[in-house]
């Protein structure tokens, strides 16, 4: 059975829809992820969950419960990490803990066991007794984390919780929410990263224009792709010169390293679209072959790239 449950859910503001019907069920020690560009009502989404915003219509279930008919203690088994850092700035590590703990109603008698092992986590105990402001972005983000799950939740929910942070961090946090998920908790993550959502997640849903358009595991959502493979060209100056033939053969996408090629006809074969690609002259040993990612999953079903 889900432990949340999100049935039809309506929510506009000032006449437009930020969700649409939307359906989602998170089953106990799913690592779910919400993948959709910025304004696609991921965020939305979240605050109707934990009670900020009151859905126009639809019903959100938490343990079976229409949170609408509960009071606010339900909270008690959500940890939120918002996408903006809620932290006093002028506070240390600790007090900010405490003063977290105290709203949480975390017994005097736990709260130091909770801080350390908190602390301990997000690998912030050298630094608990600095002030906040003096944190990195990265460090601050650790601790919003920390704060989140102080009062031991059931379910967390993560909304960005990598924005504007380093590899580094990015990567600690990740570990970090890894092992709370194999410790059990539930966790539903949004992102528009779709590398955070390969990496995570155990099943996905893409959400577009307030819109869930596909969910289930990568493989469930991979399998919605005729061509399931993309061609990959290292980045050159032999291949900046030849783009236009390049785009020719189909869409091309581009990352830091690569420009992505996914052929326009998806009924040749990849050792044919190998031959077109040396024949306009691009080397063999720049070019590559690799497994299609959810970035083409969502320009299949939306007609554009994630990040447009």
């Amino acid at each position: 059975m889900p432990i949340l449950e999100i049935n039809e859910v309506v929510k506009t503001f000032n006449g437009l829809s930020a969700l649409k019907k939307v359906n989602l069920g998170i089953k106990k020690g799913d690592f779910f992820g919400l993948l959709g560009p910025n304004g696609a009502g991921k965020s939305t989404l979240m605050n109707c969950i934990v009670g900020y915003l009151n859905p126009d219509s639809g019903k959100i279930l938490l343990n079976s419960n229409n949170i609408t008919d509960l009071d606010l203690s339900y909270r008690m088994d959500i940890g939120y990490v918002p996408q903006e850092i809620a932290l006093y700035q002028e506070l240390s590590a600790m007090q900010n803990l405490r003063i977290f703990g105290g709203f949480y109603n975390v017994s005097k008698k736990y709260l130091n066991e909770r801080i350390n092992s908190v602390l301990n986590l997000v690998q912030l105990d050298d630094r608990k007794n600095d002030i906040v402001k003096t944190y990195s972005g990265g460090m601050k983000r650790r601790l919003n984390l920390a704060v989140s799950i102080l009062h031991d939740p059931k379910l967390i929910l993560c909304d960005e919780p990598t924005v504007g942070v380093d590899p580094q961090s990015r990567n600690a946090i990740f570990d970090m929410l890894a092992e709370l998920n194999k410790d059990g908790k539930t966790i539903l993550y949004t992102t528009h990263y779709m590398e955070e959502a390969e990496r995570l997640c155990n099943r996905l849903a893409i959400i577009d224009y307030g819109k869930i358009i596909a969910e289930g595991t990568l493989n469930d959502l991979i399998s919605l792709l005729e061509k399931r493979e993309t061609i990959k060209i290292r980045k050159a100056p032999e291949t900046k010169s030849l783009l236009e033939s390049i785009k020719n053969l189909g869409d091309l996408g581009e990352t830091d390293f690569y420009y992505e090629l996914i052929p326009s006809n998806s009924s040749k074969l990849n050792s044919e679209i190998f031959s077109e690609l040396e024949n306009i002259k691009i080397p063999p040993h720049l070019l590559e072959l690799s497994r299609a990612s959810l970035e083409d999953v969502f320009l299949n079903l939306t007609g554009r790239r994630l990040r447009d």
